[in-house]
């Protein structure tokens, strides 16, 4: 990516479509748009023009056309965005026209990546966007645009004003020159006060995480062969997704099923029967359930309650129960071929995963963003012995969240963020 470039790029969805959005951004955006357009409307209005090719004057489309200047856009830069018909030929002319005056293709996500560059937003603002991107669920929706909305922005800001603030006083109590022990009461107050911020920064950390937000809640459907793992999975997901036969051992790798209930986001697995066998394939298949089960957020147990694995959060399944043989074992009876019991394992997990996910109105952290907050932690929990390791230790939490903002330290971070991005973002 080169920042002085002026970029091009479709920034709606694949044609043929209805309308679609061409958008530029650089240095050269306005004077290229006046040779297509003729003349640019005023800042932030929409105003037809015809679009022509500046190579021989040819009529391309009719279009809305929106100017922005910089440095009051959303990449900092100049930008003209054209609204024309969504048809593959006429977006392929106009930004073919585009190209021919010296703008080039823009790279996935350099849009944004340009808004960071130029302070528009900052690293977890364009995570927020990105996990906006991705959302499938009414619920990643909602965590993801409260922060590409600067929720956990402004959050930060407050940190790192009040660490400012005791950096300040210790950086003052360096240079103080007076009575030592007046200096040693303010060191002590100072490292009070950072403790008290390094209370708050945990009891962030101790807060449901972004991850089962993002990947789904885990669901490990788990028992011995013919249990009815593969046919509950079926019912679950409405489709039919596992192979279900009476052969014993017919499951041998995990089968991984995306559902959402209540807006909430859950990944369905289906695993081998859990039993000793020969054959080699099938012994690779019970080594993978029983990792599965360990990393279970949630474990289905459909086998005899004595052999469940332990985990927190086991549901214990009484399955087939529409079988005359099925008995009054421990369990909640399900019957995956009449849906007896359907709605009260769908209620549980419900419940169960709402525990698992953040709140409405929360900011789940990722794990990077925990990781930094967590270096800023240790850093204000120290207990330095003068004032000069406390003011040093400030700065290693300022610089903490300087990495957490993307402000310092992070171009890893930024390199493997911007890749989950699309063309014209």
């Amino acid at each position: 990516m080169r920042p002085g470039d002026t970029i091009v790029a479709l920034s709606s969805g694949r044609p043929p479509a209805a309308v679609a959005i061409v958008r530029t951004s650089g240095p050269m955006a306005h004077s290229v748009g006046e040779r297509l357009a003729g003349s640019l409307p005023e800042a932030r209005f929409a105003a037809l023009r015809i679009l022509h090719d500046p190579r021989d004057g040819q009529p391309i489309d009719s279009a809305l056309v929106i100017r922005f200047d910089a440095p009051h856009s959303s990449t900092g830069e100049d930008i003209v965005e054209y609204q024309c018909h969504g048809g593959r030929a006429v977006v392929a002319a106009v930004i073919d026209a585009l190209t021919s005056c010296g703008l080039r293709h823009a790279e996935p996500g350099e849009f944004t990546r340009r808004s960071l560059g130029n302070g528009r937003i900052d690293l977890t603002e364009a995570e927020g966007l990105a996990d906006l991107l991705e959302a499938e669920t009414e619920t990643q929706r909602r965590a993801a645009l409260a922060l590409a909305s600067g929720g956990l922005s402004r959050v930060v800001e407050q940190w790192q004003g009040r660490v400012l603030a005791l950096s300040a006083q210790a950086e003052a109590a360096i240079d103080y020159v007076g009575d030592e022990d007046e200096t040693a009461t303010d060191t002590a107050r100072l490292i009070a006060q950072a403790h008290l911020l390094a209370d708050e920064l945990d009891a962030w950390l101790a807060r449901p995480r972004a991850e089962p937000l993002k990947q789904g809640i885990r669901v490990v459907i788990a028992g011995p062969p013919n249990a009815g793992k593969s046919s509950l999975i079926n019912s679950l997901s409405g489709s039919e997704r596992a192979i279900v036969t009476d052969i014993a051992g017919t499951t041998r790798d995990t089968i991984e099923v995306p559902l959402a209930i209540d807006g909430m986001p859950f990944t369905l697995v289906d695993t081998a029967g859990l039993r000793d066998s020969d054959d080699l394939v099938e012994r690779l298949g019970v080594e993978r359930a029983h990792g599965e089960t360990a990393l279970a957020d949630i474990l289905l147990w459909l086998g005899h309650p004595d052999d469940c694995p332990p985990h927190s959060r086991a549901v214990l399944i009484r399955a087939k129960a529409d079988l005359a043989n099925s008995g009054e074992a421990p369990g909640l009876p399900v019957s995956a071929h009449t849906g007896a019991g359907m709605s009260a394992l769908i209620i549980t997990l419900r419940d169960t995963g709402a525990q698992l996910l953040p709140s409405d109105g929360s900011l789940p952290l990722n794990r990077r963003q925990a990781e930094a907050i967590a270096q800023a932690s240790t850093f204000l929990r120290s207990d330095p012995a003068d004032i000069v390791l406390l003011a040093e230790t400030l700065r290693s939490a300022r610089l903490a969240f300087d990495r957490l903002t993307g402000r310092a330290g992070v171009e890893d971070a930024i390199d493997a963020l911007f890749t989950r991005f699309c063309l014209g973002k």
